[in-house]
């Protein structure tokens, strides 16, 4: 339990990587946070029609929970086993990509589960709570299906490392049994921005993937008529007693480091079982990312590695392996 900040050697290959992104993936995150809601529309269109990835063992299928569209992948019908669901990033603004799914995918396969993915209303046009709606009543699908409380592991990246505390604050407060454990990869944790550490600008031409003045745009955009200091909304505001245990993983580079340091502080405080690894030099939700950086393999085995200790049922299989990833056209 705690906070470890992690002394991972990062390579050179790796190292130039990351400075060709921080050269090019700001601008084009700002530019996607400035655009025109007819533009953000076509790019969402873009992304939903990308080529799903091809991972032996774990089939992937779109597929509508409770009424809720998204991705199923594995097998749902074994509600003896256990399930994940996995509350995708991408700014509120982006549909699961390419990259969430691959990620999905593989941790599915290490663990010998299934896991579903819901295609949660978006912004513009959807500010909260539409998003975190869908994403409760994805969980109360997955109860309905019959899976137990205790077989649910919650886990999102980004927006979505957002949303699965907004989640949990929702399920407490209707007196519905916890999932067994969460994991949130580089949570947005404030989004009134209220508390605005120095930290936060002192990193913004260090970050390799988000631009600093994309965040109040988003955050508008998503909160809409309501205070970003809103618990829903801010889990650093929320009340954490009573949660399950909490994997939280960021990166010393991120924008969003201390978004994730200060909500696992908070969940320490308040008693809740709390791993926190700061990961040097990598990107934002860096997991995503372990096609291109090798060393985020070791965080997606770190990933199966807390499940299998809180989640029972759980049996590894292989870990994931690069290069078993192929194209594979969207279904229709």
């Amino acid at each position: 339990m705690g906070i470890e900040y992690r002394d991972i050697p990062i390579g050179l290959r790796s190292r130039a990587l990351l400075t060709l992104m921080r050269l090019v993936a700001p601008p084009m995150m700002m530019q996607m946070a400035s655009s025109s809601p007819a533009v953000l529309a076509k790019l969402q269109k873009r992304v939903r029609t990308l080529p799903w990835p091809d991972v032996p063992g774990i089939a992937i299928a779109e597929q509508n929970l409770n009424d809720i569209p998204g991705h199923v992948l594995g097998d749902l019908s074994d509600t003896s086993k256990p399930v994940a669901l996995w509350l995708h990033g991408g700014a509120f603004l982006l549909p699961a990509s390419n990259m969430h799914l691959s990620t999905c995918a593989q941790y599915c396969k290490s663990l010998g589960i299934a896991a579903f993915m819901p295609d949660y209303r978006l912004i513009p046009e959807h500010p909260y709570p539409a998003g975190l709606d869908d994403c409760e009543q994805a969980y109360h699908a997955l109860l309905e299906l019959g899976f137990a409380p205790e077989k649910v592991v919650l886990i999102g990246d980004s927006a979505g490392g957002n949303l699965i505390f907004g989640l949990m604050r929702r399920i407490r407060k209707n007196h519905i049994p916890m999932p067994a454990c969460a994991i949130a990869i580089s949570p947005l944790a404030e989004l009134g921005r209220a508390y605005y550490p120095p930290t936060l600008y002192m990193r913004r031409l260090r970050d390799p993937l988000l631009p600093l003045a994309a965040l109040p745009k988003l955050a508008e955009a998503y909160c809409g008529e309501t205070d970003g200091s809103h618990p829903e909304l801010s889990p650093l505001y929320m009340k954490l007693v009573g949660l399950p245990p909490v994997f939280i993983l960021a990166s010393s580079n991120e924008i969003l480091m201390d978004d994730a340091v200060h909500l696992a502080e908070r969940c320490i405080e308040s008693g809740v079982e709390t791993e926190c690894h700061v990961w040097p030099r990598l990107p934002h939700a860096f997991p995503l990312f372990e096609r291109i950086f090798p060393e985020a393999r070791q965080a997606l085995d770190e990933m199966v590695e807390f499940t299998q200790r809180h989640l029972p049922g759980t049996k590894p299989s292989t870990k994931p392996v690069a290069g078993e990833l192929h194209g594979k056209p969207a279904a229709s």
